[in-house]
């Protein structure tokens, strides 16, 4: 469903009207949450804590201002906002033992070695994408990741377009050379 109907959806019933919002948006938020987060249930949490804040400050708008937003732009803000706070507030807890999580199910079809091979991957390019500055993290993310217009990406991170191309340029010659020099540079794979 566009954004559009989905304001509009809001202005007439603000319940099952967000309830549209999380269904039509609840990929995306998780996908630029599990690149901000460290482990999936971060991610799940991260996510989870989004839309609740969304919800409530939806509750406090008036209807021209719920007919007027931009939504995935304005959710993928306050994902933004939720992992700096998160990141924050962690920074001041003192670190404690990494909690056991079970190992996720292989997919269907892949064998196990594709699926290590998968997630060793995966882990390390997140661990290379983690090196970056926030700022050019997320903007890869939003950009390379989940596919949003340039645009939208410099509404999320609250700076003008050829500000938000800049982050995203540089963003990408840093993980080039991060790549260049890690993952590209090993001969075990």
């Amino acid at each position: 469903m566009p954004d559009d109907e989905l304001c509009l959806a809001l202005v007439a019933d603000l319940d099952s009207g967000f309830a549209d919002v999380v269904r039509t948006h609840e990929r995306v938020v998780y996908s630029v949450a599990l690149r901000l987060s460290s482990r999936p249930a971060d991610a799940e949490d991260l996510a989870a804590e989004a839309f609740l804040r969304a919800y409530q400050a939806l509750r406090g708008y008036h209807s021209d201002r719920i007919a007027s937003l931009r939504l995935r732009p304005w959710l993928l803000t306050i994902v933004r906002n939720t992992a700096r706070n998160a990141a924050r507030d962690a920074a001041r807890r003192p670190d404690l033992p990494p909690a056991f999580e079970p190992a996720e199910q292989p997919a269907c079809g892949a064998s196990v070695e594709q699926q290590v091979e998968r997630d060793d991957v995966a882990r390390e390019l997140g661990a290379v994408l983690a090196q970056l500055p926030e700022a050019q993290r997320v903007a890869v993310v939003l950009r390379h990741v989940v596919g949003l217009p340039t645009s939208e990406v410099a509404e999320v991170l609250g700076c003008p377009d050829g500000t938000a191309k800049s982050h995203i340029s540089r963003g990408l010659h840093r993980l080039r050379a991060l790549l260049t020099g890690g993952v590209a540079g090993r001969t075990d794979r």
